[in-house]
C-alpha cells in the first residue's frame, strides 16, 4: 500500500473509531502514532484529514445528503459515510490532491474495508459531486468565509 493511501487508510480506521464510540479524536490519533512508524509529514496529513473532517462533519454531510438524497447519511454504513466525509473535505476543502487521486483511492479504500456494494456506492456519489464541484466550491468558500468572521 503506498504511503498516502495507508495515510487515508489510517485516517478512516480514526474517523470509524470515533463515530462509533464517540472517543476523542487526539486520543485516537495518538494511539495510532504510537503503534505506527511513519514520517511526520503522513501524521501531519492523517491529522489534517482527521481535524478537517470532523470540524466539517455537519457541512459535508449536507453536501453529501443533497449527492445520495435516496440514502439518509445515518442510513448509510459508517465506513461508507466517513469515506465520503473524507474525499468531499479532501476534494471540496483541502483541495490539494488530484480529484481523480481521491476518487481513486475512495473507491479502493471502499472495496478494502466496505460492504459489496460499497465501491459502487461511493463512485456514484462522488460522480455526483464532480459534475457540481465548482458550485460546491464556491458553497465552502461561503461556507468557510462565515465560518472566519464569526
Amino acid at each position: 500500500m503506498k504511503s498516502r493511501t495507508k495515510a487515508r487508510s489510517i485516517a478512516l480506521q480514526v474517523l470509524y473509531e470515533v463515530d462509533i464510540s464517540g472517543h476523542k479524536p487526539g486520543i485516537v490519533l495518538a494511539g495510532r502514532f504510537d503503534k505506527l512508524k511513519m514520517d511526520d509529514a503522513l501524521k501531519q496529513f492523517i491529522s489534517d484529514i482527521v481535524s478537517g473532517v470532523i470540524a466539517k462533519k455537519h457541512v459535508l454531510d449536507e453536501f453529501i445528503g443533497d449527492f445520495a438524497p435516496e440514502w439518509p447519511l445515518d442510513q448509510v454504513a459508517i465506513i461508507d459515510r466517513n469515506l465520503l466525509r473524507m474525499a468531499f473535505w479532501e476534494i471540496a476543502v483541502h483541495q490539494k490532491t488530484p480529484v481523480k487521486v481521491v476518487v481513486n483511492e475512495s473507491v479502493e479504500l471502499a472495496k478494502l474495508y466496505g460492504s459489496d456494494g460499497s465501491s459502487r456506492f461511493i463512485n456514484g456519489v462522488l460522480g455526483g459531486l464532480l459534475e457540481n464541484l465548482e458550485e460546491i466550491k464556491f458553497n465552502v468558500k461561503i461556507v468557510q468565509d462565515n465560518d472566519k468572521n464569526n
